[in-house]
């Protein structure tokens, strides 16, 4: 059964998705919270599978709430996913170094909120190749000197090869291609190596592929 906690300071949005969620057989609403301070506490308390974390809330935030979160080792097997009404690409950035595994808009389908927290649960992360690319862009804009990090020297030359192409926004699928694996291998590669990097997920990775220097500017097609 996967748990979920919605933060949003809207009742009627909260009961919208409780609705939707409560559903399907695997999902479960554990709680509800109407504040980021609200959203802290019940995390701390329920330690849900995934939080779908509405960005403008009275008291703190939703980065702020998810900064938190995904910066305690103890919550760490928790999902963020954060819901905005807006499509803004500042939202999508901050909310993906805030550490989200996601970024959803309150619009989307009834089908795709259940098949996003399913994919936030396998370590899947919610953004399309085109959101990806425009957060790559962004990386780009703003990029400073690369950090060096001591764990990519723990990683094969296969596994860096497909953590570049995570970083370039393509899918297990099309890593595929491009390698002339099965999609099952090319799963398992990006795996391993969020193992070793001790990523929290896809979105994550993308972030560390970018900030150690492994993806470039002119590598944006």
């Amino acid at each position: 059964m996967i748990r979920v906690l919605l933060a949003d300071d809207q009742a009627l949005v909260r009961a919208g998705f409780k609705a939707l969620l409560d559903a399907p057989p695997d999902i479960e609403v554990a709680g509800e919270a109407a504040d980021g301070e609200e959203a802290l506490r019940r995390v701390r308390e329920l330690r849900p599978d995934v939080v779908l974390m509405d960005i403008r809330m009275p008291l703190l935030d939703g980065l702020a709430a998810t900064r938190r979160i995904t910066g305690d080792p103890a919550l760490e097997q928790v999902r963020v996913v954060v819901l905005t009404t807006f499509e803004l690409d500042e939202y999508v950035f901050e909310a993906i170094r805030s550490g989200a595994s996601g970024f959803l808009v309150k619009d989307t389908e009834p089908e795709e909120l259940v098949r996003a927290v399913r994919a936030v649960v396998e370590g899947d992360a919610l953004l399309s190749p085109g959101v990806t690319r425009r957060l790559i862009a962004e990386f780009a804009a703003r990029s400073k000197e690369p950090t060096a990090f001591a764990s990519l020297g723990e990683l094969t030359e296969r596994e860096r090869e497909v953590m570049a192409l995570v970083g370039i926004g393509l899918t297990n699928d099309e890593i595929a291609r491009r390698l002339v694996v099965s999609p099952l291998t090319a799963k398992t590669h990006v795996s391993r190596t969020m193992v070793k990097l001790g990523a929290r997920d896809r979105a994550q990775l993308v972030v560390l592929a970018y900030e150690s220097g492994l993806v470039r500017p002119g590598w944006l097609g």
